[in-house]
């Protein structure tokens, strides 16, 4: 139980950039390093947190805890993914107006979006790999196009979340 407090620890403070920049780090420590589950089995419960209500990062550690120690693994691992960067945000809220303005701070933060979006990309990317095992070329061509259609309904179109999720089921009912 201490080592997945550990883990949850480190996800927590190097999770810099929101809640999917923390999945690489989820995987590393519990696929790679530890072993602890198989990569579908991840993948499933990143699925899970993404649907659910709340932040991917804290519903991650969530379901991750869950599944290797039950109720008290969920708290241990949500404990763990929520207290350091907590610790962080309030000294740094503290702080922040009087340095804000810093070309050090805006330096460094402006350093930091591009390392944010290269996280992002590696869990989707590390994700999508499997998303497509075993599948034959019209189920991916299928879902793919689901996909573009989300993407022009959200960004171009600048929709409504909810109604690209109702938009994607619809689609699926007629695709599938």
């Amino acid at each position: 139980m201490l080592k997945l407090l550990l883990i949850f620890l480190q996800v927590g403070i190097f999770s810099f950039g929101g809640g999917y920049a923390a999945i690489p780090f989820i995987e590393q420590l519990l696929i790679v390093r530890n072993e602890w589950m198989a990569y579908q089995e991840f993948v499933e419960i990143i699925a899970i947190a993404q649907m659910s209500p709340g932040p991917i990062a804290v519903n991650s550690a969530t379901f991750v805890g869950y599944n290797l120690e039950k109720f008290l693994g969920a708290l241990v691992a949500t404990f763990g993914v929520l207290l350091l960067p907590s610790i962080v945000s309030i000294t740094l809220a503290r702080y922040f107006e009087r340095f804000k303005k810093s070309k050090y701070i805006r330096g460094l933060l402006k350093g930091l979006r591009p390392a944010v979006i290269g996280l992002i990309a590696t869990a989707e990317i590390s994700i999508g790999k499997t998303a497509f095992v075993g599948y034959s070329m019209v189920p991916i061509v299928k879902n793919v196009a689901i996909a573009l259609i989300v993407f022009v309904f959200l960004d171009i179109m600048d929709q409504h979340p909810i109604a690209a999720i109702v938009l994607a089921g619809v689609l699926g009912m007629l695709f599938y």
